[in-house]
């Protein structure tokens, strides 16, 4: 035999082999414990849901899926974190809207959303809500934007921080309505409620988990939704769009990544996996109880609203020159 048929003969036993070990790796998958990384503290509302899926994907599988919280500087420190892991499959991470917010608000972020991961699917989405005091003369939209346009500047609204989706729903609704008010950020959602419970704030734009309670126990007026349909948390109170202010549609989301590069049947199963797990009763009820609806996207869905929400922010921070207020 000469020196090309050998070749060609060991090249052909290799693959014979190589093949079915592929194979067989990829059926298998998990094979071993797999690290979910939540790019916050432990105890929030992101830490809360990454470990209910973490949970669940446990005992759909009988791997070990074990939460890894890396906080610090917004999520950025996490994120970074997993975009370096080893693109197989055993490293994902679960996080918020400020994943795709960060890039566009911070003059310097370790990760590129789009080219260093690969969406597994959107989980859940949570709408943000328009809140004034319980007396405030304004019960409708309108009526507010009304008030505010009589006494330009004098008016502020409240968010948990710069850069939140709420503070951004905020400064969408500033800019679509073109009234002048004044954002006041706070430290978190709950200062921001109260000081508009207590007259410091007139209004405040909240994510939806820390309102409800407030709403329901008649502290606040809810005026409106920024989602595209009424929720269920608060069946009465109408969407920006319904009350006439169309294109105020603010979520914050839930998304599931992978390093970019992790093998595409390996991003499938998992997708498949988180699928069945947010259509159980018990994942929805508890998603819906911590103010999120479970979505459960397509891979390609999930990219596709990744870049919408990507462009979006970027166009309302751009205008409101929010990146060298949060840069300073």
């Amino acid at each position: 035999m000469n020196g090309k048929a050998c070749a060609v003969l060991l090249a052909t036993t290799f693959l014979s082999f190589a093949a079915p070990h592929t194979a067989q790796a990829e059926d298998n998958y998990p094979s071993r414990s797999v690290r979910v990384i939540v790019p916050f503290a432990p105890g929030g509302v992101v830490d809360v849901m990454g470990r209910i899926l973490a949970l669940k994907l446990t005992e759909a599988t009988g791997q070990s899926f074990y939460v890894d919280n890396i906080g610090g500087a917004g999520g950025n420190i996490g994120a970074r974190t997993a975009a370096g892991a080893p693109k197989d499959g055993y490293t994902i991470m679960v996080t918020s809207s400020s994943f795709v917010v960060n890039p566009s608000l911070q003059a310097k972020v370790p990760y590129d959303p789009v080219k260093d991961f690969s969406p597994i699917t959107i989980a859940s989405a949570s709408p943000n809500v328009l809140v004034v005091k319980a007396n405030h003369p304004a019960k409708r939209v309108k009526e507010l934007v009304e008030e505010i346009r009589k006494t330009p500047g004098k008016f502020s609204f409240g968010s948990a921080g710069i850069g939140t989706t709420p503070h951004l729903s905020g400064e969408l609704f500033k800019q679509s309505t073109n009234v002048d008010i004044i954002h006041v950020p706070y430290t978190s959602a709950g200062p921001a409620l109260q000081a508009t419970i207590g007259g410091h704030t007139p209004v405040t734009f909240s994510g939806l988990p820390p309102a409800v309670p407030l709403i329901k126990n008649k502290e606040l007026r809810a005026l409106a939704v920024t989602s595209a349909t009424r929720v269920s948390a608060l069946p009465d109170v109408p969407t920006l769009s319904e009350e006439g202010y169309p294109g105020q549609e603010a979520d914050t989301l839930l998304f599931v990544l992978a390093p970019a590069g992790t093998p595409t049947d390996v991003i499938t199963k998992l997708n498949r996996l988180l699928t069945n797990i947010l259509r159980t009763p018990d994942v929805q009820a508890k998603f819906e109880e911590l103010g999120f609806t479970p979505l459960a996207t397509s891979p390609q869905q999930s990219a596709d609203r990744m870049r919408e929400e990507i462009a979006k922010w970027r166009t309302v921070i751009e205008r409101a020159n929010l990146r060298s207020i949060a840069t300073n």
